[in-house]
């Protein structure tokens, strides 16, 4: 069982790319808690998590239907869904989220067009409205992985999980059927800290090489002369 701190997921409006970031007091949060699909959607799939809520929310929004209808019927078929915590974003923007009366206190959610942040375990609903807040400022020019690293920034000051932290994820897609961002921080004393250390590292010696790979409308995926990564950063 992992009982997850908070996380959020968006869609970029520029850009748009899917993603979720989360923390928790647990192990390896990046492992089981979020999942994104470029074209798809982003899930957070927490408390007692069942992960098929991803798998099954992912292919769903896949297929067409929204984060709504997506997380209705993955919610409509777990026996176990009054102890889940599960938040959806689908490709088009829409959003949901679920917190079922089992999960521990306090735990609640926040959607709005394009994002949800969630939790459970929390010091109080402060945590979200301060999370949401700092994702909302950030604005749609700042890449979304930055604003989903700031947003569990934000959570973490207003004092996030009763608990404390332990292990931080970052996964952000974007056209491509791989990710653009998979950070995971699976044990630290300050995970978000080490999740923004990961995140500069990245963003200078590993992105260029990304944004260089194979793209399925390109073939061999190189770049045109001049052409920058815009829609990436």
């Amino acid at each position: 069982m992992i009982a997850t701190t908070v996380s959020i997921v968006a869609r970029c409006p520029r850009t748009a790319q899917l993603g979720v970031a989360a923390v928790t007091a647990g192990l390896g949060v990046g492992k089981l808690v979020p999942r994104a699909e470029a074209g798809a959607g982003a899930v957070a799939t927490q408390a007692l998590v069942n992960p098929y809520h991803g798998v099954d929310g992912l292919r769903l929004m896949g297929e067409g239907l929204s984060a709504r209808e997506a997380l209705d019927r993955v919610i409509a078929v777990d026996p176990d869904r009054e102890r889940r915590q599960t938040a959806m974003v689908d490709a088009r923007g829409g959003s949901a989220a679920w917190t079922g009366s089992g999960t521990l206190p306090w735990s609640g959610h926040t959607s709005r067009p394009g994002v949800s942040v969630q939790g459970n375990r929390l010091v109080g609903p402060e945590v979200l409205h301060v999370m949401l807040a700092a994702y909302e400022a950030s604005g749609p020019d700042v890449a979304l992985a930055a604003r989903l690293l700031g947003a569990l920034e934000a959570a973490e000051a207003a004092g996030a999980d009763r608990e404390g932290a332990l292990s931080a994820a970052l996964v952000v897609v974007d056209s491509e059927a791989y990710p653009l961002w998979d950070l995971r921080i699976d044990r630290a004393d300050d995970p978000v800290a080490a999740l923004r250390d990961l995140y500069a590292v990245t963003l200078t010696d590993l992105l260029p090489h990304v944004l260089e790979l194979p793209r399925r409308d390109q073939g061999a995926g190189a770049a045109a002369p001049g052409e920058g990564p815009p829609r990436w950063v």
